[in-house]
Order: structure tokens, then sequence, then C-alpha cells
């Protein structure tokens, strides 16, 4: 059996449904993960901003907005007079429910709740158009097999144990829908696995049911050797190995969630990036095989801050380094890159949250130099610090001004810092150093 995830787009209007319906209408079983359409998950978070401000009038407009549109998908959607009349009931509960909550105290609990409700949505309405066209199919509710444990990791033993149960319960069928996203805290209340937390859902429940493959489709072919959004002339990578693909996903890879591979990797399940719009495309095919060494791949993580902590009392002190990381650990911040000299040390974070507390305590024993508006460009590959051609990447240093370098903790991933404002043009020129003009 193979599990296959679709995103928001690929479920974003009817045309893209239709699309959806064809590709996994084959006659195979499979479990299908869905993302909530386009723009809900946005828009529910919207309404959740404005009941945490108290603004009741403003979530209700906004309530009534979504409740209109989801209305004019389904009349487009369903020309089946039942199952038109049982989904417009549904949805309608749904936005009853949203509209009960504007009335109650925020908390992050009521949030997590009311962004649960799209995936909820998306896969009714799915499931209820499989049923017109005559595509046996049923629905597996997420929330009564997955599950996060007190540390927010999937308790895959808790996940396997219930979803079977699951399984079992339900009409046995050809086409299992499930949502992606949202799931259940230790405590049992909703709960999520973070924006882009479908790719997850899918190899959780990928690794659950020990399924052949793992395809996630999108709205590009597979993923990039750069990114398509800023730099000319990229082109898809059609076999990554699990560590190369986890980097490009922690590192900015948009196409894919930073722990898609980490469920699946152990029991060697392949995982295929599709694109719902070009469905012949082969994609990128993720595996534990590494196919061939060097550069395959640049990414671009932004929202980085770089942290100088500079100290005379550095030089040949033991336990300084564990000083400043005791620090971090405190205030539960990670560190992406990090670089040492004698009497100073630079780190790199990506959540400003606890910066000043985090600033202050390094100052008791340290000068501090802070840059924000930074951005991390990752290069990533199988054995890269040892490859004949990696040399190319520092022809970059005589055009941009480089902040941090990373290199030898890894032997696939070689990490720049710099300015975001140089970002763009530092993809540009290492796409042409490292793959334009290598064919040349």
């Amino acid at each position: 059996m193979k599990v296959l995830k679709f995103g928001g787009t690929s479920v974003g209007s009817v045309k893209n449904m239709a699309n959806v319906k064809n590709i996994i209408h084959d006659g195979s079983k499979k479990v299908i993960v869905l993302s909530a359409m386009s723009g809900t998950t946005n828009a529910l978070l919207s309404i959740a901003e404005s009941i945490t401000n108290k603004n009741t009038n403003e979530a209700t407009e906004k309530i009534n907005t979504l409740h209109d549109t989801y209305f004019t998908v389904i009349d487009e959607l369903l020309v089946h007079d039942h199952l038109n009349k049982q989904t417009k009931d549904y949805i309608s509960s749904v936005f009853n429910l949203l509209t009960t909550h504007t009335h109650k105290a925020p908390s992050a609990l009521l949030n997590n709740e009311i962004v649960a409700q799209g995936e909820l949505m998306s896969t009714y309405m799915f499931n209820a158009y499989l049923k017109q066209e005559g595509i046996d199919s049923t629905l597996l509710p997420a929330l009564d097999f997955m599950r996060i444990n007190k540390v927010k990791e999937p308790d895959m033993e808790s996940i396997k144990r219930n979803l079977k149960e699951v399984m079992d319960r339900v009409p046995e069928a050809t086409i299992y829908i499930t949502q992606g996203f949202i799931c259940l805290d230790d405590k049992g209340n909703i709960s999520n696995l973070q924006r882009g937390g479908s790719d997850y859902t899918a190899t959780i429940i990928g690794a659950a049911i020990k399924a052949e493959e793992v395809q996630i489709w999108t709205d590009i072919d597979g993923m990039h050797n750069n990114d398509p959004r800023y730099v000319n002339n990229t082109n898809p990578i059609s076999d990554l190995c699990y560590d190369e693909a986890a980097e490009l996903a922690y590192f900015g890879a948009k196409i894919l969630h930073p722990q898609t591979v980490l469920p699946v990797r152990e029991d060697h399940i392949p995982v295929r990036l599709k694109n719902t719009m070009n469905p012949e495309c082969y994609g990128t095919r993720i595996t534990s095989d590494a196919t061939e060494n060097g550069i395959k791949a640049i990414a671009a993580k932004d929202g980085i801050t770089a942290i100088k902590i500079k100290s005379g009392r550095m030089l040949l002190a033991h336990g300084f380094l564990k000083k400043i990381f005791e620090i971090f650990e405190t205030y539960e911040t990670s560190i992406d890159m990090i670089t040492t000299s004698e009497v100073a040390v630079s780190v790199t974070i990506d959540d400003e949250k606890n910066l000043d507390k985090i600033i202050a305590a390094l100052e008791a024993f340290a000068t501090i130099e802070v840059d924000k508006n930074q951005s991390i460009i990752c290069l990533v590959g199988h054995a890269i610090v040892n490859h004949d051609e990696t040399y190319k990447l520092f022809q970059i240093l005589k055009d941009v001004k480089i902040r941090m370098i990373s290199y030898g903790g890894s032997k696939n991933n070689i990490s720049l810092l710099v300015d975001s404002k140089n970002k763009i043009e530092t993809l540009q020129k290492l796409n042409d150093y490292i793959f334009e003009l290598a064919h040349q």
C-alpha cells in the first residue's frame, strides 16, 4: 500500500481536485493525506487572531466570508443533491463551532482547534466527491490515531496501535482519506505538527503501515537544485538520499517539511516528490542510496540572527563553549551554525524569542555583537567536502561578503551566512559557478 499526500494547492480548486481524483484512481489500495484547501489555514489563523484580540465582530465577518467560499466550492464540486446537502450540513456545523469560539476566552488550545478545521473540511468534501464519482473511499479520522508525546514528537507505538484499530473499525475501502497536520497531544488536546506538517503526517503513516512508498504531491516538479522563486535556470533533482533531502528541507527547501524523512528512513521506505499539475514527470525520489558525489542543490533559510561572543578569557580556557551552550539550552534556543577562533565564537539562531535574555546572560562574561536579517545559504550533496569541484563555490568570496562559513562539520553540507539583502545575488552566482559554468 502507498501513502499519497496532497497539499493545499492540489485541493485548492474543483479542477485540481479532479486532477487528484485521476491520479489516485488506479484500483490500488492507498492512504490519501490531505492538507486544508489553499488559503484556508491562513484564514483560520486570521480568525483566531481576531478572537485573541477580542474583535468578535471582525472574527464573525471572517467566518461568514470563509463559509460562503466553501459553499461556492461545494456547489461546483458536488452535483449530487444528497451529497451536496450532506456536505453543506457538515461544513455549516464547522462554522457554527467557529462562531461559538468567538465568545470563548482566547488560548493556544482554542487556536489549535480552530486551525484544525481546515483539514477536517477538505477531507470531508473530497471524500464526498469521490463517492459521487463512484470511487470506493472512506475517512480515517486523524484525531483517532495521530498522537504526539510531551516533547511534541510522534508517539509511534501509539500511532501504530491506534491506526490499526481505526482501519479495522471503518469499512474496508480502496481509498482511505485522512487529515494531514492535525493530531492530539499527550493530554488529549487538539494540536498539530506545525506548518507543512502534512508531509510529516504522510511519512509517519507510511512508517506505521510499512508502506511501499510515500508520495508528496505539490505544484512543482520535485526538489530543484536551487530556489526557482529567486534563481533562473534551476532543474529538478531526480534522486536524493535521506541525508541530502533532510539538509535541504531544514535549510529552506519549502517543498518538504524538515522532519519528513525521519520516520521512513529506518525501514528504507522511498519518498517521492511529484507534481499534481504534471503527474507524468518523474519528480524527485528520496532513498537511502547516494547516487553521486558532489554538490547537488542549494537552499536558503531566512530570518537568521548571528551572535558573536568575544572574550579574552576564552584563550585556552576549557569549559568556555560549555558555558555558552548551557545558556542557549536554558532558553530553549537551537543553534544552526557555529564557528570559533582563539578569542571569539560566532553562532546563528532562527528563533529570536529569547534573544534579549540570551544576550544578557552572555554579557556577564563576554562582549556581544548581534547581526540580524541574515540568511544561511546551504550547499548539499554526498561527500561534498572531499569532491574535486567543490572549490568552485568559493569563487563567491570575490563577489559577496560572507559573514560565516561552516565547512567540514558534515560531509553532506557546507553553509554560508550572508546578509539577507545579498541572498538572491548569492544564490544566482552560486548557481552559475556550480551548475551552469560546470557544464559549459
